[in-house]
This record gives structure tokens, sequence and C-alpha cells, in this order.
């Protein structure tokens, strides 16, 4: 056996293909949930698409998912990510190593290093991934992702040799109280030789307190096969899992605490870090200010030099160089502002361009929308994009001023230039140029409001 294993003693193997491995059989029963613990989300994400997209980014030959039988919908979703992957069930789950020997079908012929992901650990980087392959690519037969956690309490220590390779991997339950001094401890992760993995994956054992098969095994069947295991270190923070709400919450923080610290080395300033959240898709230039309590939600690219001023709501959006949002300001889905436009405070706009320079100061609605560049809309315009049962659009042409508390009732439009005067409901369109007024005429009535007091004093 030792010689069909010749090439992971000292020989470096050449530009090494990798395949990956999630496993997201787990019934996820702290979560206290009917969605699977994988598909909740952070940074409005679902876990398991993170740890996909980041499997992704080393180009894998092969990525297989291993579900139970329990929640098909966790494949359904994969494979709308990637049709290219292989789905295993595992049923009934019966440990790492177990849900391992399910995917090995999707592997057969595949030369290289495993990677074996966990779908609830989804802070994981590419980089501590290549850094895991290049260990097998440099002749370890596994690769063990190891971290030192505040607290090491029931976690898995990893024992070194004296040239600092792993040696193994002590439970705690069954490590002594020096082994139990060791503050190196087993994330789970790992990489495995292809041909190492095919030959010895079978020859692990259920013989253990809980029945299961243990991928970890497979250091004790290197180390008996003479053959190297090696471990790279990651931050606590970067091995993070999710069985709880609670730590939910905790790898939410760690992701957001993460994008916040790379918006500001990318060159914006965020005048309280700790109160702007963003999701795993928001894009944000240079010399970009966001203010105190801002969120983004998916699918918001932010231009150079804008302003996102305290207590705005973005999601779905595309704001342009030198724009102003905010304070108090949402954006839904299909909203597009344009170079310099302008969204005030209280202003809500959904499914609208906002052309260059466009002005949306104060208290309106603006849904369905073409805005040209440098119109002015006054404060309390709606416009009515819906009758019940379908949604109209609403066209305001360039330079074109909207008086304040005006309805503009779709579809119409309102040619360059125009004027509609304040409180008015306009129905049928303006003309370039054109002055449109709608709105009831003005009578008084006088003496009424004295008659009016005197009548009540009686």
């Amino acid at each position: 056996m030792i010689d069909e294993f010749e090439h992971l003693k000292g020989a470096v193997m050449k530009d090494v293909n990798t395949a990956t491995v999630i496993l997201a059989a787990g019934h996820g029963t702290r979560m206290k949930s009917a969605l699977p613990k994988v598909m909740h989300r952070i940074g409005g994400r679902a876990m398991i698409a993170h740890v996909i997209d980041t499997a992704a980014s080393l180009s894998p030959d092969r990525l297989v998912v291993v579900i139970g039988d329990h929640a098909p919908q966790i494949g359904d979703f994969a494979k709308d990510i990637d049709p290219n992957i292989s789905v295993a069930v595992q049923s009934p789950p019966q440990g790492t190593g177990h849900a391992v020997m399910q995917a090995m079908p999707a592997l057969e012929g595949f030369s290289g290093a495993v990677l074996v992901l966990y779908a609830d650990t989804p802070l994981v980087t590419a980089t501590t991934l290549s850094a895991l392959a290049k260990e097998i690519e440099d002749g370890a037969a596994v690769a063990v992702l190891g971290f030192t956690p505040n607290d090491p309490g029931a976690y898995g220590r990893l024992k070194r040799d004296a040239n600092g390779a792993l040696l193994a991997i002590v439970e705690a339950k069954d490590a002594s109280e020096d082994e139990l001094a060791i503050t190196l401890c087993n994330s789970g992760v790992m990489a495995i030789d292809s041909a190492f993995l095919n030959k010895r994956l079978n020859d692990i054992d259920a013989n253990n307190a809980k029945g299961e098969y243990y991928l970890t095994d497979l250091v004790e069947l290197a180390r008996n096969d003479k053959l190297r295991c090696a471990i790279i270190e990651a931050d606590e923070t970067e091995v993070l899992g999710v069985n709880s709400r609670v730590e939910l919450a905790e790898v939410e923080t760690e992701f957001q605490n993460r994008m916040r610290q790379k918006v500001m080395e990318n060159g914006a300033t965020l005048a309280d870090p700790a109160s702007v959240y963003f999701s795993c898709d928001t894009k944000i230039g240079q010399d970009v200010t966001i203010g105190q309590n801002v969120v983004f939600g998916l699918g918001v690219t932010i231009g150079d030099n804008a302003e996102i001023k305290a207590f705005s709501h973005l999601e779905g959006a595309i704001i342009g160089e030198g724009a102003a949002i905010g304070p108090f300001a949402r954006l839904r889905p299909g909203a597009t502002l344009g170079r310099d436009a302008k969204v005030g405070n209280f202003v809500e706009i959904k499914k609208a361009q906002i052309g260059d320079g466009a002005k949306v100061s104060h208290l309106s609605y603006i849904g369905d929308a073409d805005i040209g560049a440098d119109a002015n809309i006054g404060a309390g315009t709606i416009t009515c994009n819906y009758d019940g049962y379908g949604k109209y659009k609403t066209t305001i042409g360039a330079g074109a001023f909207v008086g304040s508390n005006s309805s503009l009732v779709a579809p119409v439009t309102i040619g360059d230039g125009a004027y509609v005067g304040s409180g008015s409901v306009i129905t049928k369109d303006v003309a370039p140029d054109d002055l449109a007024v709608a709105r009831g005429r003005q009578s008084a009535i006088k003496g009424w409001a004295a008659r009016f007091r005197k009548s009540k004093q009686k």
C-alpha cells in the first residue's frame, strides 16, 4: 500500500486539480425552523450559497453537495446556482466519513485534492482553501484546517509531531490532561489526496460511541501508512459554524465586520461603521460617504463620490456618481439614479429612472417612472402607478418642474420643460413647455369663520 502513495512522500504534485464536497445533510434541529439550516441567510444570501461561491472561485473540476433526504430543496437550490453541481443523498446521516462516501461516485475518475467543506460554515475564504490544496500538491495525504479558539472546550485537538506535521486528531472526551492543554483545534474542513481517499475511505469504521463514520479517522490511517498530514491555521472567525439562531447572528456580525473593513479599505467613509449593514453583493465606489444606520439590501451599486445619508434603506438600486440619497430615503428594486441626482428625506423610489441632476427632495413616492435630467419634483408628489390591477408608467421630461403635492395619474407624460402647478391632479399628458394646473377653483365666503365660531359659543 505504501508504494501506491509514493507520490505523497516528498514529491511535489504539479498543477494540482481540485474537487469540492460540501456537506449539507444535517437536520439543524437547534435552529427550530422549517427552513433547512443551511438556507438561512448571511448578508442576504443562503449560507450554502456562500460556500458554493467560495468553492467555485477555485474553479474545481467537480463540485458535489451532500444533502439529507429530509431537505431535497437544498439540492434544487444548489442546482439553481450551478447546474453542473452534483447532488448526493446521505440517508440516514451516519457521520462525515459516511457523507463523503455518498459523494464518491461523483468523484469517479478525478485526480487531485478533494476539499471537504461544511454548508453551515460560510466564512472560510478562498485563500485558506487554496492553502489546503497546496499542501496536497506539496505531498500531504491530508491537510486539516485548524484554529485557536478562546475556549477550546469540546473541540478536537490537533497534535503535531516534532516537525510540525499533524500527528493525530484527539477528541476532547478522549484526551489526556496534556492533550487538553493543546489550544490548536480541528475545524473539520480539510483537503485529501484523491488517490489516498479512494483507497482508504472505506477502511473507516463506525466502532465508536456514536456508531458513525468519522472522516477525521483518515489522519490515523495516513499516519499508519507513513504519509504526511499537514495543518493550515485560520482565525477563529473564519471557521465559525452555525447551529443555532444565536450563532447565526454571530456569523452575521463577523460577515458585516468584513464588509465594513473591505468598503473602507476600498476608499469609502462610514460615519459609524457598526450601524451600517451590507449585503453580500453590495458594490461601493471610491470617495463615497455613508451616514449612520444605513442598510443595503441585495443588488445595490453605488458610484464614486455619492453620499448616502443617515437612516436610508436601499435594495436593488443603482446610484450614479455624485448622487445624494436621504436622510430617511427608501430606494426599492429598479431604482436607478443618474449622475448628481438627489433623492431627499422621506422619499420612496421604486422601479424608476432618475436622470442626471434631477431632484426629488422631499416626502414623495416615485414608482414606475422615468424622470429626465435636471427635472425638479416638488414635495409630496406621487406617481399614481397602480389601479388595483396593473402598474402604469409616468414619464417626466428633462428640465420639467412638478409643483408640490401633485398627483400624476399614470399612464401620463409631462413634456420637457413643462410645469405642473402645485396641488394638481394630472390625468392627461402635458406638452413640452406648457403649464398644467388641475385643481378646484378657490372661492371665499366673507366672514364665514367668525360666524361659525360665534355659533359654537352659544
